[in-house]
């Protein structure tokens, strides 16, 4: 006789409800046309100045408008239902869109070193310092402000992708501080040095926001398990298998980037009828996810309470701490 699995219908996606899909549509919009216009005050910035500083900025900002088409594209494959051939939707693309503006942060972030190095060993020809200067802090004004509303619409939603968008955004924004700063001291001193030191900074900066945005990618396509998350998952599992009268072990999760996928093993005597024990492991599928902070889909397997270790090969292994 084959084992039973229970598990819910395949779901739409992530941002099921249509609200928060607007919003997150809105946010991305909005992040593409305000990094289209950082852009061009930037290369206005540098065409003015000839600074290494600004040039960094710059950089970043070119990696931002490229970062953030692709993540448009990966906000809306991520929100199309599950299909044959990709039977757990499209979601993981989250971890892709993040891992590749990590890669382009950090490419930046090499060639920012590179020109800032030429610049300080060609001299240093500066200009037009104020103007330059006023231009790159409004545009940090305005990335520190879509930064803070790209990551509070991406919480508030659950994707990832804004998340990994609106802190890149909010550094581009540190490093246009930064940058002025940096200006500021060279027109307060008159030192030039300041401006690639300012920019080798930057570079610096940048290179570890990219390298944590890679690794944050890495780490979820490798389905890493949070421990707080499986404390959370197990702490709701003791309360509802204690309320059902349902044993259980075999606890596995990973996330696709916006939902929790839980695996369990549910135990019964081994009287009890497939019917009522199918009918306890789908009301503890429906209740577990609105019991967490955040979506889930959870999938049971259900097994013979007296001779379950028996009928098995093989331990399970769920990473449970002793």
């Amino acid at each position: 006789m084959s084992e039973v699995v229970t598990a819910p219908a395949p779901q739409a996606g992530p941002l099921r409800d249509q609200t928060e899909l607007r919003a997150a549509w809105f946010a991305m919009r909005l992040s593409l046309a305000v990094g289209v216009l950082m852009l061009l005050g930037k290369t206005a910035a540098y065409y003015l100045t000839g600074s290494a500083a600004i040039l960094s900025d710059f950089a970043e900002s070119v990696v931002h408008v490229i970062a953030v088409a692709f993540a448009a594209f990966s906000l809306r494959l991520s929100t199309k239902p599950a299909a044959p051939n990709f039977l757990y939707g499209y979601e993981r693309i989250t971890f892709f869109s993040a891992g590749f503006e990590g890669a382009m942060i950090v490419a930046a972030a090499i060639w920012i070193l590179v020109a800032a190095i030429q610049k300080w060993l060609a001299g240093l020809p500066l200009e037009h310092l104020g103007s330059g200067t006023l231009l790159l802090l409004a545009a940090g004004l305005m990335n520190a402000w879509l930064g803070w509303y790209l990551l509070r619409v991406g919480k508030r939603t659950g994707s990832l992708i804004l998340e990994a968008d609106g802190k890149h955004v909010l550094t581009d924004s540190l490093t246009s501080f930064g940058v002025v700063a940096g200006l500021g001291l060279v027109m307060l001193t008159g030192w030039k040095p300041f401006d690639p030191i300012i920019a080798i900074a930057v570079a610096l900066n940048i290179l570890w926001s990219g390298g944590r945005l890679a690794w944050r990618s890495a780490v979820g396509l490798l389905d890493y398990s949070d421990p707080k998350v499986g404390k959370e998952i197990r702490e709701k599992l003791d309360a509802l298998c204690n309320e059902l009268g349902v044993h259980y072990h075999g606890v596995r999760f990973r996330t696709t980037g916006h939902r929790q996928i839980i695996e369990v093993h549910l135990l019964f005597p081994h009287a009890t009828a497939v019917g009522e024990a199918h009918r306890l492991a789908t009301l503890l599928e429906e209740r577990l996810p609105v019991e967490l902070a955040g979506p889930a889909e959870v999938i049971t397997h259900l097994e013979s309470l007296e001779d379950h270790e028996d009928v098995h090969s093989r331990e399970h292994y769920t990473g449970r701490p002793a």
